[in-house]
């Protein structure tokens, strides 16, 4: 069975560094602890007089004063490995965590997953082809050397790269690396390891380069890897759960989040707060229990997504100018239902076909799989027909030689109904208004991705009132955008009720309203 050793990087915080220390080491594990050099010598003198006689647990032999985005923090990451190698000989896998980490699976659920999949789990995509890196530095990172810190020295650290910049002062990348960079939080191999610390001793030139490359725990160990092991033996991801906000903040966890990151599919998750007392003592028990019942649903990146989405609505790129002054045609008629039940949606535009011949297309913005006639490839993809929807609004009405089409939106699209009633057509708007159960919204997660068929009864309970929320603000923004022609077709009202916006919306008589409005099961779930 796997025997993990823990690298543990920390700077603060001794209680609860010794505390993760004892959590891990209880049931045989292992932990290398780099206790930062610039912290209070009363703090690492705490930790080292309680944890100093555990035999699983060693200190690195060299402690670094270690700065965001230095080659410090990879000198602190190697002597700790150092220490770990040769002072626990049965250790199978080296797992790097932080204060900031805490178990959220068992020590026997992570071992079996180690024992079923020989191979290294590290996040390590091309540095120059993918976009990991989303805002400010990229290859600047590596032809221009860093000798001072971004943080600490702000002016000095830029003078120095713009006077390469002048000067003209690039280096080369060693010529028989492939730069990569990915999240620090990795789990290795022994036999991974050991080359790596190989590595470090036979090729002086890689160490020089990456000493005064920028940020270079991001891409010296995804870089070495990628060098050293076959590709079949890498697996790109890491086994700790980690999210950042818009802003590139990491995303902190508190006591309500317990059964959200047990749901998810990884063994340690980053960052809990501090203050989450709670949370802390029961994950601290979790990894000697020995539980192996876990049900993954692994909706968290969407679900963190949803949730804080909800403080930006409205936000939206500034259309290109091309974008902004097509138009669909005065002498064109645009009908838009809109509802979150699609089915009903659908349902209704059935029987509007079978009684009116108007073309009418389905969730042709929220449904990749919509029937759409070739267009020159401008229908082929979601992103496609959103970023260029007059024009694609304007070729169907021209692949349909009409002048009248119904399409259905769904309720969150509120860009696409402003955009279109600005498009100098006549457009007009029905909204149906249906009855939501806790099992449709129950659905409706899933769909979504902001929950799983595992995702536990406490966790969908908590989700419930937010998404309940969430779909009548997105009806409430519909009527305060005050769009003209807005009508509204009620769940709750009866057929009769229904018929006058039905045929004010379709421009037809009541007689031809009042069968459509009496379409069987028209809101049946």
């Amino acid at each position: 069975m796997a025997d993990i050793a823990f690298i543990l990087l920390c700077h603060k915080d001794p209680e609860a560094i010794v505390q993760q220390a004892q959590q891990l080491t209880a049931v045989g594990d292992y932990i290398a602890i780099h206790f930062d050099a610039s912290s209070p010598k009363e703090a690492f003198a705490f930790i080292y007089d309680a944890l100093g006689s555990n035999p699983n647990i060693v200190f690195a032999k060299k402690r670094i004063k270690c700065g965001w985005g230095e080659w410090s923090l990879v000198r602190a990451m190697l002597h700790a490995v150092e220490a770990a190698v040769d002072a626990f000989p049965q250790a199978t896998h080296f797992y790097m965590v932080s204060g900031d980490c805490m178990a959220i699976k068992s020590a026997h659920h992570a071992k079996a997953l180690l024992d079923g999949d020989d191979c290294d789990y590290i996040e390590s995509f091309d540095f120059f082809e993918s976009d990991w890196i989303k805002t400010g530095m990229r290859e600047e990172r590596l032809i221009y050397r860093h000798f001072f810190n971004e943080r600490k020295n702000k002016k000095l650290f830029y003078n120095s790269w713009w006077m390469q910049r002048k000067l003209g002062l690039e280096r080369e990348i060693p010529a028989d690396l492939q730069i990569m960079i990915g999240s620090q939080w990795w789990c290795l191999r022994r036999r991974t390891i050991e080359w790596i610390l190989d590595m470090t001793k036979s090729r002086p030139d890689v160490m020089k380069f990456f000493s005064t490359t920028w940020i270079p725990d991001e891409t010296f160990f995804q870089t070495l890897v990628r060098h050293l092991v076959p590709e079949p033996e890498i697996r790109n991801r890491t086994l700790t759960f980690l999210m950042f906000t818009d802003y590139g903040m990491p995303v902190t966890f508190y006591n309500d989040h317990y059964n959200l990151l047990l749901s998810q599919d990884f063994l340690f998750a980053r960052k809990i707060s501090p203050e989450a007392a709670e949370l802390k003592d029961r994950l601290g028990l979790l990894y000697a229990s020995g539980r192996d019942d876990f049900k993954i649903s692994d909706e968290g990146q969407k679900l963190f997504g949803f949730l804080t989405g909800r403080g930006r609505i409205g936000s939206r790129f500034a259309p290109r100018f091309w974008e902004k002054e097509a138009t669909l045609g005065r002498e064109c008629e645009l009908l838009i239902i809109v509802c979150k039940k699609w089915h009903v949606a659908k349902r209704l535009v059935g029987s509007i076909k079978h009684h009116l011949n108007i073309p009418a297309i389905d969730y042709l913005f929220n449904e990749e799989d919509t029937d759409l006639p070739n267009l020159g490839g401008i229908q082929s993809t979601l992103e496609k027909r959103t970023r260029h929807r007059r024009a694609l609004m304007r070729m169907l009405f021209d692949y349909y030689e009409t002048d009248r089409m119904i399409i259905c939106l769904d309720t969150a699209n509120l860009d696409l109904m402003q955009d279109f009633f600005l498009a100098r057509s006549t457009t007009r708007l029905l909204e149906l208004e249906c009855d939501f159960t806790d099992d449709f919204l129950i659905g409706h997660a899933k769909r979504a991705g902001l929950a799983g068929e595992l995702t536990t009864d406490e966790t969908m309970q908590q989700l419930l009132p937010t998404i309940r929320y969430d779909v009548a603000y997105e009806s409430d923004r519909i009527r305060d955008a005050g769009f003209i022609n807005h009508l509204r077709v009620r769940e709750l009202a009866s057929p009769d009720e229904n018929v006058r916006p039905i045929a004010e919306f379709l421009s037809v008589s009541e007689d031809v309203a009042r069968g459509i409005s009496r379409t069987p099961n028209l809101f049946a779930d």
